[in-house]
């Protein structure tokens, strides 16, 4: 049978932390509960009892009891990782924001606004410079920025090739 797993004695100084951490309520939620494990373990609260207590697993709970026989207190703050290293390089964030605040006629495409899902082939398939991106994330940038395509811009264009001679409203 395996050992039973138990926080060790409390100093003074720890106990204090604990209890204040525990009675005040004001900081994280993590940091309560984990304060609330050590806590109960300290006073001699078997781990099953502490997971249903604070709702946790017996695993996690077990986790944080070693956790803090090993560093102490420190082990009441999470370490949260810093997630998905960015695929997205802040100068190709600021090439997308270039291309969509460009008109798509002169990049050479066919339409007069985009989309998207246009925005996104173009950015992908461009010869001078290639940015892979998703819908979402380049949904994401734009908002950021405060970007949308959600409203046609009107302009007009005066197709007239001989507009420059042309004046408006005469005849001869």
């Amino acid at each position: 049978m395996a050992q039973r797993v138990r926080a060790r004695r409390l100093t003074g100084e720890e106990s204090r932390q604990v209890q204040a951490i525990v009675r005040r309520g004001t900081h994280s939620s993590v940091r309560a509960r984990r304060a609330t494990i050590i806590m109960a373990s300290a006073g001699g609260t078997t781990v099953p009892a502490i997971a249903r207590l604070v709702a946790a697993d017996e695993g996690t709970v077990r986790d944080v009891i070693h956790r803090f026989n090993e560093i102490g207190l420190a082990c009441l703050d999470p370490r949260w990782a810093g997630g998905r290293p960015r695929r997205i390089s802040c100068e190709d964030e600021a090439f997308i924001i270039a291309v969509a605040r460009t008109r798509p006629t002169k990049l050479g495409r066919p339409f007069t606004h985009w989309s998207l899902r246009k925005l996104a082939d173009y950015l992908g398939d461009n010869p001078d410079r290639v940015v892979t991106v998703g819908r979402e994330r380049l949904r994401q940038l734009l908002g950021h920025h405060r970007i949308s395509f959600q409203r046609t811009r009107t302009w007009k264009e005066f197709t007239d090739p001989d507009k420059e001679g042309n004046s408006t409203g005469s005849s001869t």
